[in-house]
């Protein structure tokens, strides 16, 4: 029977479980966390909280009102003229004002930080928290700019990879919304407590 050297054996060990949890995960989610993590305080700040639910907002109206968009790009590209009617204009301005939000958010998280992840979750589920939030801060600065690219440049490509992402936004706000209710019914952490009021 052939038997591991050391280094083949301390690879194996490693890559036991432990507390039910892959190694692999418990590293990818230090290091995630170490790249995503500043000051933690108790809860978040008023401004954050309504920071929040303004971007919420607004990325709810920019999907429950996209077709006068979608309509006046079909325009665009075949070549017809557009005229810059106020669902048009809300759909873009209302892109860059969720990334003028975003952009405050993300200074406030830096400077002021967030509070922790709840203590029963696994390593696994923080890996996952950390990865859906960070991708959810990313969309909301892709989205805007790749929209404005397309807008104001002319740029099909933009327009392109602006279609995809928005997807991808809708996927994760429906992830990040099945993910609170989870915690609220299922594991009882009352997350949902910290976007409506100051602790």
């Amino acid at each position: 029977m052939r038997r591991c050297g050391e280094t083949s054996c301390a690879r194996q060990k490693n890559s036991k479980l432990i507390d039910g949890t892959p190694e692999v995960i418990r590293y990818t989610s230090v290091t995630l966390v170490f790249f995503w993590s500043f000051p933690m305080p108790t809860s978040y700040s008023r401004t954050q909280i309504a920071l929040h639910w303004a971007i919420f907002f607004l990325i709810a109206v920019q999907f429950l009102f996209h077709e006068p968009i979608s309509e006046a790009w079909d325009q665009i590209e075949r070549g017809l003229p557009v005229s810059f009617q106020a669902p048009v204009a809300l759909h873009v301005f209302g892109g860059l004002l969720i990334l003028a939000l975003a952009i405050w958010r993300i200074a406030l998280r830096l400077t002021r930080g967030a509070p922790s992840l709840p203590e029963q979750e696994t390593a696994a589920m923080k890996l996952a928290a950390h990865a859906t939030h960070f991708s959810l801060y990313a969309l909301m600065l892709l989205l805007p700019v790749s929209g404005a690219l397309a807008w104001f440049g002319g740029i099909e490509a933009s327009a392109e990879v602006h279609e995809v992402m928005k997807t991808l936004m809708l996927v994760l706000v429906l992830l990040h919304i099945l993910a609170a209710l989870f915690h609220q019914f299922v594991l009882k952490t009352n997350l949902m407590a910290r976007m409506r009021r100051v602790e």
